[in-house]
């Protein structure tokens, strides 16, 4: 694992610290002490890209991966945790949009979001729905071309300075959390107005408030997704937003530490400066220590989340130590100051009241652990109980051989996937273009981070031209290093490919990309991690390094000029026959078994009921899939 900052995150590293150093820490104490919104600051934020740092290029955004974005509210909160929050609060605006809006919804309000200098919120929380939104009264009817919501939402950061909000409804109170919906909304909207502004124990820079709608008319074209997917929208947009505040946690717990660094060094008692004593050493050798730890926790979940990986738990993990580590540290570091940190306008001070909030919003750190244990206890029955159900554990791709070639020497490897392949079928006497497009194409070689450097790019396209296939990649290969073109990316928000053979070289195997070569006749996986995904989602694979393997097969495949192929003829899978229980049913998006023998306990549904006896709305409990998704197998 690369523990190192990227070009592109250590750049944004340096631009963050300038900026906080130059603009946010001058009038951090000023802000706070006055309840004043910052927004030159803000404004200067939208200018330098920060609030739209995850959002792609063509939407107006910077297009930085979640790493980068961490970075971000990391270095604000190290002075000022209140315009972190700021931004924190804007990006729960941003995301749920930018995953489940549709291109009409992307093209209106996202470009708003990143350089209109349009603030954001986003609205859940009621005064008797907070961690149970199944317990929201706020309702939205459809009358014709519009929805009339009434209700209000309290706690909303952004509340009174936002211009567009992401708000949840009921659409159907009947049916709990499968009622709710979320919908756009701007506060220009009829019926949209700003009730109690809080004050608050700290975060005296941002503003929260009340929002209340009252007959607020609201397009149709404003829901976002579908109606009863706002409790799954709700939930993954959480999961994200966790690791914001996760980084501003561990902003603030490294803006702490500094502090009460730097003062023991210049405060002097008994003819030596404080941090020479033990207590006051063993303290701060502490703080760092744990403040690595936090740090890894954080980038990690953000890494995830990049790759498009499972990061629920994760997240929660990042959310909960560092939440809990920033009341900590402040508190041991006002114990370093002594008196003097207890003195209103001190920083220390201030930092000592912002951090206690991160222990609270965005799920209270007693919600992070219910999340996590439902993680580790789900994982912990299904070993137990031999039930199916883990994501991953299941192939995305659908049956696949998974034959993996470990046997001989990496020559002998190669020659054994070589003749595998010729047996299905493949002439490797033919070609097509490597900048084919990938929805034509009938053989793709797909390059992921695990190839390294970008001068590897070379084996890729070698391996293409002796493979006769065009050339694709991974999103993070595409988006965020930039070895390929935007539009060379597979995945599902990428292109899909439904060709006959693909290769992927160094490609893990994120649910995202899986599910965009699901309808290849078969995969090929060339990776060094044994345990990726990738391999449990393969026709055939080798475990072993890209830059020894694809030399070799690019050697056995042949590396003269290939005849122009003719025009592709989808082969057939073989069909991979597995010993299912009678009346077994399988998602079509994630692999997820139905077994009516267990039902779906967390669902409500209990055990013996029938898949066609499951109402009409259960989803699949895993992607959220609906039960039409689901295929019997035999």
């Amino acid at each position: 694992m690369d523990f190192s900052l990227t070009r592109e995150q250590a750049l944004v590293k340096k631009m963050m610290q300038a900026f906080t150093e130059n603009e946010v820490k001058p009038i951090a104490a000023e802000i706070d002490r006055t309840h004043q919104y910052p927004a030159e600051n803000v404004a200067k934020l939208f200018k330098l890209g920060v609030m739209g740092m995850t959002v792609p290029k063509e939407y107006g955004g910077m297009g930085a991966d979640q790493v980068a974005a961490a970075i971000c509210t990391e270095e604000l909160a190290k002075a000022c945790a209140s315009t972190s929050d700021i931004v924190a609060g804007h990006t729960l605006c941003c995301v749920p949009i930018l995953e489940h809006g549709n291109e009409e919804q992307k093209k209106k309000y996202l470009p708003m979001l990143t350089k209109g200098g349009v603030l954001g919120g986003m609205g859940i929380t009621e005064p008797n729905a907070g961690s149970d939104a199944s317990k929201s009264q706020t309702e939205a009817k459809l009358e014709g071309d519009h929805y009339v919501i009434n209700g209000s939402k309290i706690f909303i950061t952004n509340g009174p300075d936002a211009g567009v909000f992401v708000i949840f409804a009921m659409t159907d109170k009947t049916k709990g959390n499968k009622g709710l919906s979320a919908f756009i909304i701007e506060s220009s909207f009829p019926g949209f107005s700003v009730g109690k502004i809080e004050d608050k124990m700290g975060l005296h820079g941002v503003h929260t408030s009340e929002i209340v709608f009252t007959d607020m008319i609201v397009p149709k074209e404003n829901l976002l997704g579908k109606e009863g997917k706002g409790f799954n929208i709700a939930m993954q947009t959480l999961d994200g937003g966790r690791i914001g505040i996760a980084a501003q946690a561990l902003g603030i717990a490294q803006g702490a530490y500094e502090a009460a660094l730097n003062y023991s060094k210049e405060r002097i008692q008994f003819g030596a400066p404080i941090c020479q004593n033990q207590g006051v050493s063993f303290k701060l050798a502490d703080m760092a220590t744990r403040l690595r730890a936090a740090r890894f926790l954080v980038y990690s979940a953000a890494e995830m989340k990049t790759e498009h990986m499972d990061y629920g738990m994760q997240s929660a993990m990042a959310k909960l130590y560092a939440s809990d580590l920033a009341v900590e540290i402040t508190n041991d570091a006002l114990q370093i100051f002594g008196g003097t940190g207890y003195l209103k306008g001190m920083d220390i001070e201030r930092m000592y009241r912002d951090a206690k909030i991160t222990t609270i919003y965005e799920g209270t750190n007693e919600i992070q652990r219910v999340v996590i244990s439902a993680h580790i206890t789900d994982r912990l029955s299904n070993a137990k109980h031999g039930g199916g159900g883990s994501r991953k554990e299941k192939a995305i791709t659908g049956s696949r051989k998974k034959m993996i070639f470990k046997d001989g020497s990496p020559e002998e490897q190669v020659a054994s996937l070589v003749e595998a392949l010729k047996g299905d079928g493949y002439d490797f006497t033919v070609g097509i273009p490597m900048d084919t497009p990938i929805v034509d194409a009938e053989r793709v070689v797909s390059a992921g981070k695990g190839i390294g450097e970008k001068e590897n790019m070379k084996l890729i396209e070698e391996l293409a031209h002796a493979a006769g296939a065009a050339v694709g990649s991974s999103r993070p290969v595409a988006e965020t290093l930039q070895y390929v073109p935007i539009e060379r990316y597979v995945g599902m928000s990428g292109q899909k490919f439904k060709g006959n053979l693909y290769i992927a070289c160094g490609i893990s195997g994120a649910i995202q990309h899986l599910k965009g070569i699901k309808d290849a006749t078969t995969i090929v996986a060339i990776n060094t991690n044994a345990g990726a995904p990738i391999f449990k989602n393969c026709d055939y694979g080798i475990v072993g390094d890209v830059k020894v393997i694809l030399p070799l097969l690019a050697k056995a495949f042949g590396t003269g000029e290939k005849k122009p192929a003719p025009p592709m003829v989808k082969m057939k899978r073989p069909l991979i026959k597995k010993e299912l229980p009678p009346g077994l049913f399988v998602c079509n998006g994630c692999g997820y078994e139905y077994d009516p023998d267990k039902g779906d306990p967390a669902g409500e549904i209990k055990p013996g009921t029938k898949f066609e006896n499951l109402p009409e709305d259960w989803t699949c409990p895993e992607c959220g899939e609906e039960k039409a998704h689901f295929v019997q197998e035999s």
